[in-house]
């Protein structure tokens, strides 16, 4: 898949590019729904004999247009969504920088400076799909602003226990911990990635060796506490289970959350190793222990209920 970057103004024209197909969205978690507008994108440029793309834009527009400091956490951030665009046989994809210049562009500029200006021969997007400046475009308006260059497909809503699948529902689902929920609105579990760094070892002193995490990318992490975790590294997969917390055991005053993940069955060193985790079950809460015996036998009942999970609902990996 290749990747193109746009920022307004730009200055590709027309006669530069191959008919196409273009899926239009924002995207963050390509989720169940996400995925039926970026395959019917697929399907149609293939019946069409023209190359299939999808527009993200980056950053999210509330991060340009709202007052708040509160820096974004994203369900998937530009890298990995671009990775799970790529798995839907999308052969290119734009990503569009989302700026105070291009939040001003009216709807008729939009559609011709980054849909006619690309050779744009069919678009899809959800219904509810807004483009312009306040959103002032609907699908409704842009068989107008189209003025005939090309058509559109309408993609409804997707639902699930009659919730729309939504990012906002998602995350929601990721604030209350419910992880096991999201196969049904992601099509899958829910991942982040990060590196593997030096922690304090006290997790190796008590006999449950830990692998420190630092999640570098701006993932919205889900609530604090107990995990049974998929441990990927490279092609190897292991069973797990994680603490994503303040260890108020040990700490106080910290506030930012870390992710340390004891892994089954593994010996070796994970050190500066880029490595993916995967939420399958959520345990329990974080808390705080009386001391180092009471906290290891809770570490105990906390591994044999993620092994019992994984033998319940997955094969050996």
């Amino acid at each position: 898949m290749e990747i193109i970057y746009l920022s307004y103004p730009h200055e590709l024209k027309r006669n530069q590019h191959s008919p196409t197909v273009l899926a239009l969205g924002y995207f963050d978690g390509v989720h169940l729904g996400h995925q039926k507008v970026i395959k019917t994108a697929v399907d149609i440029a293939k019946e069409k004999h023209a190359e299939s793309a999808v527009m993200t834009f980056t950053p999210h527009p509330k991060e340009v247009l709202s007052h708040s400091n509160e820096p974004m956490k994203y369900i998937t951030p530009i890298k990995q969504k671009a990775e799970y665009i790529k798995q839907l046989g999308v052969e290119k994809l734009y990503i569009v920088r989302f700026d105070l210049a291009f939040s001003k562009l009216t709807p008729q500029q939009f559609v011709d400076e980054f849909l006619l200006n690309l050779h744009v021969v069919h678009v899809v997007a959800g219904f509810d799909y807004t483009y312009g400046h306040l959103g002032k475009g609907t699908m409704e308006t842009l068989p107008f602003h189209a003025r005939g260059q090309f058509t559109q497909t309408v993609v409804s809503k997707i639902t699930q226990e009659e919730a729309k699948i939504s990012s906002t529902l998602i995350r929601e689902f990721l604030q209350s911990g419910k992880v096991n929920e999201l196969p049904y609105y992601l099509g899958r579990f829910f991942e982040v990635e990060g590196m593997v760094v030096h922690g304090d070892k006290r997790g190796r002193k008590i006999g449950f060796p830990t692998a420190n995490i630092e999640i570098q990318e701006p993932f919205m992490i889900p609530k604090t506490g107990v995990y049974a975790v998929l441990f990927t590294d490279g092609q190897m997969n292991y069973q797990g289970v994680c603490n994503l917390g303040v260890k108020p055991t040990f700490t106080t005053n910290v506030q930012a959350p870390s992710l340390e993940v004891h892994i089954f069955d593994f010996e070796g060193d994970l050190y500066k190793k880029e490595v993916k985790v995967t939420f399958c079950e959520f345990i329990r809460d974080e808390k705080k222990f009386d001391g180092i015996t009471e906290l290891i036998e809770q570490i105990e009942k906390d591994k044999k209920q993620a092994i019992a999970f994984f033998a319940e609902h997955f094969s050996v990996l």
